[in-house]
């Protein structure tokens, strides 16, 4: 599945799971595939794993050399400059591309836990005083940047800096922002010393989302080369970081980043804190290179391998790939799951698990053709569709029971401690006939195998609902991203069953890139009226999993347009309070609610050589949650 990297990004107290190789072959219920592992033991096939990750062997050789990765089709990176705008905020873009360069302060993934890696941050953990109003920021001191010159809380300053004249700009340019939070909450700022950074804000936070979140959000950047406003300018020193001038210096970096030709020429790319640099980039495909930052002052294998970011246009060509041995580290679609035993055979570990996030087919809730827009906002219609969702046969058919059911925005597995009641169990269980009489409840005359028809107009508790005329016909569109062979499968589906209903859905297929550029609101207002219901993917989610941003009213990450007074008090609530039992009822309440309809997590399965290795296991399992650290792989031969 392919992913938009949610504006909240949040997380919170680590989930106390298994060891990875423990994880590997526990069972909660389920039943094993065919095949073995390479130690002989039976692959165990579960709901939130399958695989297992050998240990590189104490003393093992380590080789460099470079080190092919595969990526998802239609979703290869487009976006270079650590300021992410909301039209290209995939995962793709930001932990695959731009974080291998410039890194968050806080890393927020530690294989399939989604915790704070603080050997990975390029900051301390901050520390909350005066209510939660004031966060006190110390950068760490073995980081600096490939040219030599220290990192410091300049950088993170500058960052800052740059994100308030981006949201000045358009609020589009910065995909955390949403209006009256970070920046605009943010007092002022200090520096007692030269790697402190100290923010004072207009209010409380809740520390953990605020940490795990907004924080990790901002990338600092090489102010002390970045600062001016074109090529051959000056660099403006941080007394002269005024508004208007930090907008002439973020226009001039947005129009470098604009310019893919010269990703791997421009010297601004070239200045990096992480652990690589770009050397190559195909305009045409987006397949790039990268080599290692010779200065990297985290964690890392010496010597380091190159990395290669080989790009597909299907699902189909990528395994392909693996099948040929051609592809060092690639992933397994869910359609070709029960082969996984001919992988293991040509020399391949691999290892699977349910991102921690959502999958999910979005409402428009503005569309007005046909008065889609009225319709979305009847909840009974909404349940409706989530009763013609065949979850359980999806997870079967279609991920081959490599797959964990999702009811609400904290899917079922990954276990989560803020997994609320109603969402253990699917509230809206598969079910035509429920769907049907839900329908026919409400006024509509229902036409099985064709198109309900709204007879009973009005806003009564038996009638079709306001704004919906009589005679309104139930049809609509459905964009979707055929890149992946696993949503065109499940849309297919869900389009049949709906028409026994008499829900009348017309599929429209587009890819990842194409959708979260033009069909996300609210920055694309032009395209509302062209899409009832798209499905690009989903959402990463980390540990704190509240959906600020996404389902609030305004948030920056709305796709849809939802709004429910409701949810967005116990949203706000999540955010300033530090009471965890905020976020669990956020989500049983959004459980109920459906702003969309929420779909399973396949496990996202990972095969790499077993002639590269890793020194940290994590660095194998992390892929599972769209995170690549090729900083900890090796050729052991």
């Amino acid at each position: 599945m392919t992913k938009y990297r949610s504006k909240t990004k949040v997380a919170g107290v680590a989930l106390a799971v298994a060891s990875l190789t423990a994880l590997a072959a526990c069972s909660s219920g389920g039943s094993s595939s065919g095949g073995s592992n390479n130690n002989g033991s039976s692959v165990v096939k579960v709901p939130g794993g399958i695989g297992s990750i050998p240990v590189a062997p104490a003393g093992e050789t380590k080789k460099a050399g470079t080190i092919t990765w595969a990526m998802a089709p239609g979703a290869t990176p487009n976006w270079i400059f650590p300021v992410i705008p909301s039209a290209n905020n995939s995962v793709y873009n930001a932990f695959n591309f731009i974080y291998q360069g410039w890194r968050p302060l806080y890393w927020t993934v530690n294989g399939v836990v989604p915790e704070v890696e603080q050997n990975m941050s390029i900051a301390n953990v901050p520390t909350y005083t005066d209510g939660t109003k004031t966060v006190t920021i110390k950068m760490k001191s073995n980081y600096k940047w490939s040219n030599g010159k220290p990192l410091t809380a300049n950088d993170l300053l500058f960052a800052i800096d740059l994100i308030k004249a981006a949201i000045k700009v358009s609020p589009a340019n910065w995909a955390g922002y949403t209006p009256k939070h970070f920046p605009d909450n943010l007092v002022s700022t200090s520096e007692p010393d030269s790697s402190t950074l100290v923010l004072k804000l207009n209010g409380p936070v809740n520390p953990t989302w605020f940490t795990e979140d907004i924080l990790s959000s901002v990338i600092p950047m090489p102010s002390a080369d970045w600062a001016k406003s074109s090529a051959s300018g000056s660099v403006v020193p941080p007394s002269g970081w005024n508004p208007a001038t930090m907008t002439s210096v973020f226009k001039y970096l947005t129009s470098q980043a604009k310019s893919v030709s010269t990703y791997t020429t421009n010297p601004l790319w070239q200045i990096v804190d992480g652990p690589y640099k770009l050397s190559q980039y195909n305009t045409t495909t987006g397949a790039f290179t990268m080599v290692p930052n010779k200065t990297y002052g985290g964690p890392h294998v010496t010597p380091m391998s190159n990395f290669q970011a080989v790009a597909f246009t299907s699902d189909a060509a990528e395994f392909n790939a693996v099948k040929s041995k051609s592809i060092d580290v690639g992933f397994v679609p869910a359609a070709n799951i029960p082969q996984l035993p001919q992988v293991l055979r040509l020399g391949y570990n691999y290892f699977g698990e349910p991102d921690f996030g959502m999958n999910f087919l979005n409402y428009n809730f503005k569309d007005k053709t046909n008065h889609f827009n009225s319709i979305v906002s009847q909840l009974y219609f909404r349940q409706a569709m989530a009763h013609v969702e065949d979850q359980q046969g999806w997870i079967s058919a279609f991920m081959h029971g490599a797959g964990a059911p999702a009811y609400g925005p904290i899917p079922a597995y990954p276990k989560s401690p803020f997994l609320p009641a109603n969402a253990a169990s699917n509230p809206y269980p598969f079910s035509v006939s429920t769907a049907t009489n839900l329908l026919k409840s409400h006024g509509w005359t229902i036409n099985a195998g064709g198109t309900d028809v709204c007879q009973n107009a009005g806003s009564g508790a038996s009638q079709c609902g306001a704004g919906i005329p009589a005679g309104t016909q139930l049809k609509f569109n459905l964009i979707y991203n055929s890149g992946s062979q696993l949503i065109t499968s499940e849309m297919t589906d869900l389009v049949s069953k709906a028409k026994q209903a008499g829900i009348n859905i017309t599929l429209s297929s587009s890819n990842f890139n194409y959708m979260i550029s033009n069909y996300l609101d609210p920055y694309a207002p032009a395209n509302e009226n062209k899409w009832a219901m798209q499905d690009f993917g989903g959402e990463t989610n980390s540990t704190y999993p509240t959906t600020f941003s996404l389902f609030n009213t305004g948030g920056s990450n709305q796709i849809g347009d939802y709004s429910n007074p409701t949810a967005d008090k116990l949203i706000n609530d999540s955010i300033t309070s530090s009471d965890p039992a905020a976020v669990k009822s956020e989500a049983a309440f959004l459980t109920t609610d459906q702003p969309s309809m929420f779909e399973p997590n396949n496990d996202y399965t990972w095969a790499w050589k077993t002639s590269v290795s890793s020194t940290k296991p994590e660095a194998w399992a992390n892929l599972t949650q769209y995170y690549s650290t090729p900083e900890y792989w090796y050729l052991n031969s």
